[in-house]
């Protein structure tokens, strides 16, 4: 499948430096800051430095260093945040949108983690 990536979308120009940003971890290949309209106290956007429009397409596409800096930045944020279940934390939510159904806003791979506090359910039924 091709995937179509806008090098104009909000994050593209995060990573160019020409939006600033509240960055709270930025690794060789992905840029960690915090959401301008928060969802919970704790909200922090995690995205891969490469041209990667939905998990799938990084899943599928993005090398081993990629795959593998992207995941543990999330871990590594979770640990800094002190929300991780096994370690005490009260725990989080890892959301990622994709495409139209998945209510996807910005055309760059990112992921949510949200925590700080009870979150509710993750989908309305109906």
């Amino acid at each position: 499948m091709a995937y179509s990536y806008d090098d104009d979308n909000i994050f593209a120009r995060i990573l160019r430096g020409e939006i600033p940003n509240d960055t709270v971890l930025e690794t060789e290949h992905c840029l960690a800051f915090r959401d301008i309209a928060p969802q919970a106290p704790e909200h922090i956007l995690v995205v891969p430095k490469g041209r990667y429009v939905t998990y799938d397409h990084f899943a599928l596409e993005a090398s081993e260093a990629e795959i593998a800096d992207f995941t543990r930045t999330i871990g590594r944020i979770c640990a800094d945040l002190g929300v991780q279940p096994g370690d005490g934390g009260a725990g989080y939510r890892l959301i990622s949108n994709a495409g139209e159904n998945g209510l996807q806003e910005v055309p760059h791979l990112h992921v949510h983690i949200l925590a700080g506090r009870r979150l509710g359910p993750l989908l309305a039924k109906g």
